[in-house]
């Protein structure tokens, strides 16, 4: 299984004097899989930019995957996305994991111009063209006679598309679109349901079943594992007996018997979140527990 890290906050970064590129060096060095950003634009909290902040990430690493957790093409123009991303993949040498999703909630949207009501028929149709506005084919982004075709350049390799969310919708997606199903905060009992129904819907579109990927959070001796059970349930509306089987705390042995766990359940990837503590100290046990699970 491999095992990736989201970046730290700017909150972390300034509280810990920990630039961005430190810390993704850093990751890759502790022997880590991957570095991860989410794309948020007005959340009236400190965030970069996700495309900015995985260059960044990308130009001073040279072997762990670059991942957006998740990206949001459809609240930008789809040509516009497209360039991004085919930047990023082109400026990592190929090492681009895109997570796409159609959240953020409606003040994002409408910060960006983009009716929240259209957030579904937009992913789904970006899910459908940057395969190919990536790959810098021609393509008409409206079918409507006299609608320009965009051609871009240059072009690279599409890049592992891994559909976020835990939806009957998100599941959909990624069995018609994606390369992988990437649910966030989900239990290891849901992963298994979840993976059966994944599975019928490749079924239906003739396509192989999507690799599994979970966000979510550890934490070794930074914030307690019930309080970050109660900033699940509260920040997400979740019961708390369900977000109390979240959170990946304790020693690196146990985080690794976590991971076996979900191992078993069918999932590839994991992608987690540092709570509380030294964001360095942190990521060097999850590398621990990462070398302890294989």
């Amino acid at each position: 299984m491999e095992i990736g890290v989201i970046l730290p906050s700017v909150t972390a970064q300034r509280e810990q004097g920990l630039d961005l590129r430190a810390a993704a060096r850093h990751a890759e060095a502790a022997g880590l899989d991957g570095v991860w950003m989410g794309d948020h634009l007005a959340t009236g909290m400190s965030t970069l930019d996700c495309v900015a902040g995985l260059a960044t990430a990308a130009a001073v690493t040279e072997r762990v995957r670059i991942g957006a957790s998740v990206f949001v093409p459809a609240i930008r123009p789809l040509a516009w996305a497209a360039k991004q991303l085919a930047s990023l993949q082109y400026l990592s040498g190929g090492r681009l994991v895109l997570g796409v999703g159609s959240g953020g909630g409606a003040a994002q949207w409408a910060a960006a111009g983009v009716p929240f009501a259209e957030r579904g028929r937009r992913t789904d149709v970006a899910l459908e063209l940057l395969p190919d506005l990536l790959a810098g084919k021609p393509v008409r982004l409206v079918d409507e006679p006299g609608e320009p075709v965009v051609e871009l350049a240059p072009a690279v390799r599409t890049p592992l598309v891994w559909v976020g969310n835990d939806s009957a919708v998100a599941r959909r997606r990624a069995a018609r679109f994606g390369d992988g199903w990437f649910p966030s905060l989900i239990p290891v009992d849901e992963v298994v349901r979840g993976r059966g129904h994944l599975a019928e819907l490749a079924g239906e579109y003739e396509r192989p079943l999507p690799t599994v990927t979970v966000g979510g959070v550890a934490s070794f001796g930074g914030t307690p594992a019930g309080e970050i059970a109660d900033q699940i349930a509260g920040g997400y509306g979740m019961p708390i007996e369900r977000a109390r089987k979240v959170p990946i705390t304790g020693t690196p042995d146990d985080a690794a018997d976590r991971f076996a766990e979900y191992a078993a359940a069918g999932v590839d990837h994991l992608v987690l979140g540092i709570s509380g503590g030294d964001w360095r100290t942190q990521v060097d046990r999850l590398a621990a527990a990462r070398h302890l699970a294989g």
